[in-house]
């Protein structure tokens, strides 16, 4: 499937979660398996055969597209979530969010010394929790190879948030 078909499956939900806001809502691709499956080869391909050690997927929907690209290029997933959520030993990180701050955490076995990440979620707006995620990469002495999206917002400029790291998205709004 091209991504123009991709895109098409990608419905406007607007006024959610808040009004103003105009939501995409990736669950009609995730219920259509041929177009998942394309949206996982066209991740595969941006990677354009970079050795990796791992993919982070970032919670929630970062879960879904980096459980399914992991398993696609055999390779471990591991997931980054929000503060409490690990059963195990973690490293967390704080980041400032538009109005305030939020925590990210890893189990600090994630991450090995000199290994290569993908960090992956389903959406790229103003890239500050992919840049935290970026962060604990960092505190862990590994190497960020690639921040993959499915969506980019363009107009909120996240991938300023990334500057230093490869970013590549499927779909531009």
């Amino acid at each position: 499937m091209t991504l123009q078909e991709i895109q098409a499956l990608i419905r406007d939900v607007p006024d959610f979660p808040k009004p103003g806001i105009l939501f995409k809502d990736i669950t009609p691709l995730l219920a259509h398996p041929k177009a998942f499956k394309a949206t996982i080869s066209h991740l595969a391909d941006q990677l354009d055969g970079k050795p990796l050690d791992g993919i982070l997927g970032i919670e929630s929907r970062g879960f879904i597209f980096g459980a399914a690209l992991a398993q696609q290029l055999g390779v471990p997933l591991q997931l980054v979530r929000k503060q409490g959520k690990l059963p195990r030993a973690a490293i967390s990180i704080r980041y400032e969010l538009e109005y305030g701050y939020d925590h990210l955490e890893m189990h600090a076995d994630a991450i090995a010394p000199g290994g290569r990440y993908a960090i992956v979620d389903d959406l790229i707006a103003t890239g500050g929790t992919a840049a935290a995620t970026a962060r604990l990469v960092a505190q862990q002495q590994g190497t960020v190879a690639s921040c993959l999206f499915v969506i980019e917002l363009g107009f909120l400029d996240g991938r300023k948030a990334l500057e230093g790291f490869p970013v590549s998205s499927l779909l531009r709004y």
